[in-house]
């Protein structure tokens, strides 16, 4: 009988061992964004699936977007790990053969090297998907990078959602990259005004679509050992919108979890949509990022 638990037990360990090192080697990263999400809209917003989401990880309240608080520059910011000085993408009309800033270093197509491409050359068969509902958002980057892009109109989301899932459930053997944007909250905050009632609603219901998208992973096994960021472009201001530099439209909440990742709470140390890139690189364990980049890993936040 004590030969048999022994061995039992043994077998047991063994294949924990097992599946936590399978865990380690299939990384996947989820990023979470939320267009036009202000530090204001954080605070009064009820958000508790976030909040649990996020518990054990690191939460910024004072991440700085890039100049000039629009859309478009800060999205490519956090994709290219650089400012619009660099990657010359100066405002939402930004196309690839119509702009007057040229950017610092190009791909073979006239791009701006993203993380896309920087995963695609140094991680074996990582698997990329791109989900977005503003359809200028992926003007900025080289398609051939993607391996799945679906865009949803009408600020609709749900259905990119579940696709994600799809995604992350046909790849859980490889390595894999989402990002799942929805530009709804800006649009609720252009349409009624930053921390009216219906932005607030906009959150609160962006929050409930994260909270079954998690639990969706749960349900599929595929959320133990996935590492997840909540980003955002820009805030507002309830008067003039965005676009300025008002401490609310140059704030913003960041947030970034998972196994590589400290439990801090909310942290105060610099950072910036610059730094989105190399976040999502060092846990990819990518040691060689463009010379071009410009942004840092914020301090103090990895294990």
């Amino acid at each position: 009988m004590k030969r048999y638990l022994y061995t039992t037990l043994l077998t047991a360990g063994l294949a924990l061992l097992a599946m936590q090192t399978y865990s380690q080697k299939i990384q996947r990263v989820i990023v979470l964004g939320l267009d036009g999400f202000s530090v204001p809209g954080f605070k009064a917003a009820r958000h508790p699936h976030i909040d649990s989401l996020f518990a054990n990880g690191a939460i910024s309240l004072t991440t700085r977007p890039v100049m000039p608080s629009v859309t478009l520059p800060n999205w490519t910011s956090h994709l290219t790990g650089s400012g619009p000085e660099e990657h010359g993408v100066t405002a939402n009309d930004w196309l690839l053969d119509k702009h007057p800033l040229q950017p610092i270093a190009q791909d073979a197509d006239g791009y701006y090297p993203s993380i896309f491409k920087v995963l695609k050359e140094q991680v074996k068969n990582v698997q990329i998907g791109y989900y977005y509902n503003w359809k200028e958002l992926i003007n900025s980057m080289n398609r051939k990078y993607i391996d799945e892009a679906s865009f949803e109109d009408s600020d609709r989301f749900a259905g990119n959602y579940q696709k994600a899932v799809n995604f992350v459930v046909q790849h859980k053997a490889q390595p894999t990259f989402v990002f799942l944007y929805s530009v709804h909250t800006d649009h609720a905050g252009h349409k009624y005004h930053w921390m009216s009632p219906e932005y607030i609603a906009a959150i609160e219901h962006a929050d409930s679509a994260i909270g079954a998208f998690v639990n969706e992973l749960k349900a599929q096994r595929t959320f133990e050992g996935t590492h997840f960021l909540l980003i955002t472009d820009h805030g507002g201001n309830p008067v003039t919108g965005h676009g300025g530099v008002s401490m609310d439209e140059m704030q913003v909440p960041w947030a970034v979890t998972g196994p590589k990742i400290k439990t801090v709470g909310v942290v105060d140390t610099y950072n910036s949509n610059k730094n989105t890139a190399l976040v999502i690189a060092k846990i990819f364990g990518v040691s060689q990022l463009p010379s071009c980049w410009t942004g840092v890993v914020p301090t103090g936040i990895f294990k």
